[in-house]
């Protein structure tokens, strides 16, 4: 057993070892960002705060290791009104399953809907009366292994897609993560998004020129240079503690820190009610850590709220239900993000 938990600690460390966290100057380097937006309604009523105790297909998001704390089968859909006044929305969704007596494994699926966005030229600034919309596409498998009850480790890898009609690009992410379960005390760390650099290509880049010869113009198409960008890669450390009230009230205080390689570090608390997983409600405040100038402060104000409504499917599992989720964080322009989820434990 000792041996589980040296080479967590020493896997953990060299992974984070890559990670240059809390560096805003480098804000704005990285692309892929959808990587870092969460569609899934539960953890999203707490901010994304939850690496000590996020489980199930949408552990996916944050911490992988927590995929292995599912009694059997799950299934989760959710759908989130990002930013409401953009027409920007999020769809995912997820299945995890048991695999043997300690393993587990998941598969998500995320993609982001633009809407139909006018086409506009130099020659028409108001529209030629086409639209178009970008496709972000990205699909993740992961599998988590839980030792002595008490700790699970967790890895995945992510393929991610990004493209026009006539614009492409790709890149794989990689996640690795730890649950460590102790009575009510629960503690996670993950580490998130380190991959290959993505880099556009298609005919878009191309561009012809006209060149004069000696039998007259030739039209030459030439490609442009085009640079690089990282994954916005992430560390996340969590806890959090259990009360219980009795045999059907529990009470969840949790706190969490964010190392961002391409942004401020952030730091938050969150708390969850429980009434016997009937009815869950869960609040959470993060903000970003040091000073920024107003035009740099982050879109979301750090307040976030959701609830969820569990009904049984079988009277002799109770681990066997039907939930519906949702949840709210509030921003400083247009009018927050909604997020709303089904989720089938079974």
């Amino acid at each position: 057993m000792k041996n589980v938990y040296v080479l967590t600690i020493l896997l953990l460390a060299l992974l984070t070892a890559e990670v240059r966290a809390g560096n805003p100057d480098r804000q704005g380097e990285a692309g892929a960002y959808e990587l870092l937006m969460n569609p899934w309604a539960r953890s999203a009523g707490l901010h994304t705060m939850n690496t000590a105790t996020i489980s199930g297909a949408e552990a996916m998001r944050l911490n992988v290791a927590g995929i292995g704390q599912i009694s059997k089968l799950q299934v989760y859909a959710s759908h989130a009104l990002y930013l409401q006044g953009t027409d920007i929305s999020m769809s995912a969704g997820g299945i995890s399953t048991r695999l043997g007596k300690n393993g587990a494994l998941a598969l998500t699926l995320m993609s982001l809907d633009f809407g139909d966005i006018p086409v506009t030229t130099t020659a028409l600034p108001e529209g030629t009366g086409s639209t178009f919309s970008p496709n972000f596409l990205n699909i993740g498998i992961g599998y988590a292994h839980t030792f002595a009850e008490k700790i699970s480790v967790g890895f995945l890898v992510r393929a991610v897609s990004e493209s026009l009609a006539d614009l492409n690009s790709f890149g794989i992410a990689l996640d690795a993560g730890v649950q460590y379960r102790t009575g009510n005390f629960k503690f996670g760390v993950s580490l998130r998004n380190i991959g290959t650099r993505m880099k556009f290509s298609g005919e878009a880049l191309g561009q012809q020129t006209e060149i004069q010869g000696n039998d007259g113009p030739t039209q030459l198409t030439f490609d442009r240079r085009n640079a690089g960008f990282e994954l916005p890669s992430t560390l996340n450390i969590g806890m959090a503690y259990d009360f219980l009230l009795g045999e059907r009230h529990r009470i969840t205080a949790m706190g969490n820190f964010t190392a961002n390689s391409f942004s401020r570090d952030q730091i938050g608390a969150g708390i969850e009610y429980s009434f016997d997983r009937y009815v869950e409600l869960r609040a959470g405040y993060k903000f970003d850590m040091g000073s920024a100038e107003e035009f740099e402060a982050p879109i979301y104000t750090g307040l976030a709220f959701g609830a969820s409504l569990g009904v049984p499917l079988s009277k002799r599992n109770r681990d066997s239900r039907l939930s519906v989720d949702y949840a709210y964080r509030t921003t400083r322009v247009w009018d927050g993000t909604h997020n709303f989820g089904l989720r089938f434990d079974l």
